[in-house]
């Protein structure tokens, strides 16, 4: 029972904790009854629960949370992160307290006092910088420049001859009577009211420029087609692919396949620099308020939008950077972040990099389940980190274990929205973020978890730096074949963003179109899933470029990743170097399969394949010593006799006969008629120190010792047969030139008869023996 309430104190921050607790029958505990952390399900948190506000600023921050977390009300005592809120509508909260307190939150303070109280009494103690100007409609100059963001990919569709790598196609199903004079209505009235939609980027003088078009020039085609089955898939895919030519293409096409008539598909194709994720929503809630007004014959009663993306763009270069950052502050910071940052991560690529990339890609589904989901929820609450961070150091983790060495840069979009005029508009806000995880010095889950946060947050707090101006300042090396700065990118979304297209009185089942590319190496995208607010699972996809990596690695990659995942958040205590990456089967193919050397015997010895080659090339050169030239034939004759000498000598399997001669024609002859015998030779180097030698001789015991007179006096104790003696002379050219078989030999010849006996070096030690067989 104390356990539980210090893991209720530490669980709901600020709530009362219960004096009594009640411990059911289904409380998860381990054998000596401990309770079991890692099995309690996900706390689900419910707003309204705590006091109310005391002050006006607790009450301003209560209905701003509630705001931004779309509930109809939040105490004081509420955590901001408890009732679903994410980095992304940090993000939002932080915009709207700069709108409505005059004052910079950093999300420091939001993770640090993630309440309406807490946030109030950090307020209270610290001393926020001024929130700087407001976005405002700004004066528009003849040629309006492009944001930064918007900058990069107008050179990169021209590096690439107007590709459609960043072409963002969408699919919507509408079953259902469609009405298509209003859907066609409804389309222009949402082009009308977002001027990004109408936008294209001719050149003046070499510097691109927004042109915002008028009239009919602004509105293109609405083409409705008939088409179904393979047809339909052949046309979306063929229109999805359709490269924009961003100086005079209108960033947006629509084309409309009836099906049958109560089956229609919707096909919006849009340019990435004319939108981005977070625009999906409004893009969505726009089109079905215009739908259902033309539906009813009148024009849609929205409010104006306070500012269009031109007066963005304009806000971005006047100030440079947001106040909060500031120019020389903010560069400074990511200058340092990312200094000596790996130039290319080093992982299990299928193939060298080509040297520019093609961008041809593909994707693989990974989903985790709702208990990993679930753990992952309360990992990421009982250590003041999001889901987000949790993925972030379990992916960290795989790239670094897999050859990604212990510094793993990753790449991450964010909002961009800095203010909060932005959060109804269409358009490309969004910026890209490195998150650098330092994997040094083996640390626990936890520990690296705790290294994240305090990266992730110091990179939150500098965001709106513009990546352009971030690859500029860090200025790494720059190459064709892949991105700077890294070169896997993780993406979070909470919900789909194409849950939000609904059209009235139409069933709309909306999808991804897709393009079959890649702007990565890896893009790992991940959607969280909910029940009635519990954890229910977390959707995935892992986009790879195809130049680089095969689906079959990817998979593998993903299925790591589902592994290492349920492990790190099971045991977060455990150093992260020591779990377990084996995925379903491999532990067994590996140390049961891979290590099962069972095989039949081989058919032939090394003497038996020696004779068989001397029968087939008898007159080919085998042996080259100075001047000395031997045939298989002659050193097969030569060898023979001396095994039959050898023989008649008592050699035989399970002896060794050391051969004490210099590299020359002699030594082979020797090596390959002690084989015959089926005894094992001994080799030593002359040149070896006598103190080695006699060593050798001592610990191995020879039966015979074949040398040479010149080598020196030997042990009497070993019988010693010296080649270049007359007397061996002559008895060898006696011996028979045949090849011994088992009949001559003193013992058969086994297969695993022992073929040669080598010493180590010594150079740790005494040398020591080391008895081989030699079969083919």
């Amino acid at each position: 029972a104390a356990e539980v309430r210090a893991f209720a104190a530490e669980q709901l921050p600020g709530y009362m904790v219960p004096a009594a607790v009640v411990v059911l029958p289904e409380l998860p505990l381990t054998l000596n009854g401990k309770l079991d952390r890692a099995a309690l399900p996900a706390p689900h948190y419910t707003a309204g629960t705590g006091r109310g506000p005391a002050t006006a600023r607790e009450a301003t921050l209560c209905a701003a949370f509630a705001d931004v977390l779309g509930l109809p009300s939040v105490t004081a005592d509420d955590d901001f992160f408890a009732l679903g809120g994410h980095s992304l509508l940090a993000t939002r909260l932080v915009n709207r307290l700069r709108a409505e307190l005059g004052a910079d939150v950093p999300l420091r303070a939001l993770f640090e006092s993630p309440t309406p109280a807490g946030l109030a009494g950090w307020l209270e103690r610290s001393e926020p910088r001024s929130a700087g100007g407001r976005l405002t409609p700004r004066t528009r100059p003849a040629h309006v420049p492009l944001s930064f963001a918007q900058q990069r990919l107008w050179f990169l569709s021209r590096l690439e001859d107007q590709a459609a790598t960043y072409n963002i196609p969408v699919v919507m199903r509408l079953s259902g009577p469609l009405d298509v004079a209003a859907l066609r209505s409804a389309l222009r009235d949402v082009v009308t009211r977002h001027e990004s939609l109408r936008t294209v980027f001719p050149e003046h003088e070499g510097t691109p420029h927004q042109l915002v078009l008028e009239g009919d020039p602004a509105y293109s085609p609405f083409v409705v087609t008939e088409a179904a089955g393979q047809e339909l898939d052949a046309a979306l895919r063929a229109a999805s692919l359709r490269p924009f030519d961003l100086t005079r293409d209108l960033p947006l096409r629509t084309e409309l396949f009836r099906v049958s008539p109560g089956e229609h598909v919707l096909l919006l194709v849009m340019h990435h620099i004319t939108t981005d994720g977070w625009s999906t929503g409004p893009l969505a809630q726009d089109l079905a308020a215009a739908y259902g007004a033309r539906c009813g014959e009148a024009a849609p009663a929205w409010p104006e939008l306070p500012v269009q993306y031109a007066d963005f763009a304009l806000w971005q270069r006047e100030e440079n950077l947001p106040a909060q950052d500031g120019t020389a502050e903010g560069l400074s910071f990511w200058t340092r972040e990312l200094a000596d940052l790996p130039e290319e991560l080093d992982l299990p690529y299928d193939r060298p990099r080509p040297a520019v990339a093609s961008y041809r890609g593909d994707t693989i589904p990974l989903t985790v389940d709702a208990e990993t989901h679930a753990a992952v929820v309360l990992l990421a609450r009982r250590t003041g980190t999001t889901v987000f961070m949790v993925l972030q150091a379990a992916l960290s983790a795989l790239l670094g274990r897999l050859g990604g060495g212990g510094d793993i840069p990753l790449g991450t979009p964010v909002a961009g929205r800095q203010d909060e005029a932005l959060h109804d508009l269409v358009g490309f806000f969004a910026n890209t973020l490195v998150l650098r995880t330092d994997l040094s010095g083996a640390p626990t889950f936890e520990e690296l978890l705790a290294r994240v946060r305090a990266a992730d947050l110091a990179a939150f707090a500098h965001q709106s730096v513009p990546f352009e101006q971030v690859v500029e300042a860090v200025n790494p090396a720059r190459s064709l074949s892949r991105s700077p700065l890294f070169q896997v990118m993780l993406v979070m979304q909470t919900i789909d963003e194409y849950d939000a297209f609904t059209l009235p009185g139409l069933t709309v089942a909306v999808e991804e179109g897709t393009t079959g590319t890649s702007k990565f190496d890896l893009l790992f995208s991940f959607t969280e899933a909910s029940a009635d607010g519990a954890a229910d699972g977390i959707d995935g996809v892992v986009e790879f470029a195809t130049d680089v990596f095969d689906a079959r690695t990817v998979r593998s990659l993903a299925d790591r990743l589902l592994v290492l995942l349920k492990a790190v958040v099971a045991h977060p205590d455990r150093r992260v170097a020591d779990a377990d990456l084996f995925t379903s089967g491999e532990r067994h193919r590996v140390l049961t399969e891979w290590n099962d050397t069972a095989a039949p015997p081989p058919g032939d010895r090394l003497p038996e394949a020696f004779e068989r080659q001397v029968a087939e090339n008898p007159d080919a050169v085998a042996v080259l010593d100075g001047d000395v030239t031997l045939t298989y034939r002659e050193l097969n004759a030569r060898a023979n006799r001396l095994a039959h000498h050898m023989i008649a000598r008592g050699i035989g399997p399970d002896r060794y006969v050391a051969v004490l001669l210099p590299r020359s024609a002699d030594l082979i002859v020797t090596f390959m008629a002690v084989l015959k015998t089926g005894a094992a030779y001994l080799p030593i180097d002359p040149a070896y120190p006598a103190e080695r030698i006699r060593y050798i001789l001592s610990d191995a015991a020879p039966a015979l010792i074949v040398t040479r007179a010149s080598v020196g006096p030997l042990p009497d104790a070993v019988d010693t047969l010296s080649l270049d003696a007359p007397d061996t002379v002559r008895t060898l050219s006696r011996e028979a030139a045949t090849d011994p078989d088992d009949g001559d030999r003193t013992g058969p010849l086994l297969p695993d008869t022992s073929s040669y006996v080598i010493y180590t070096s010594g150079s740790t030690g005494r040398p020591k023996g080391v008895v081989q067989t030699a079969l083919t």
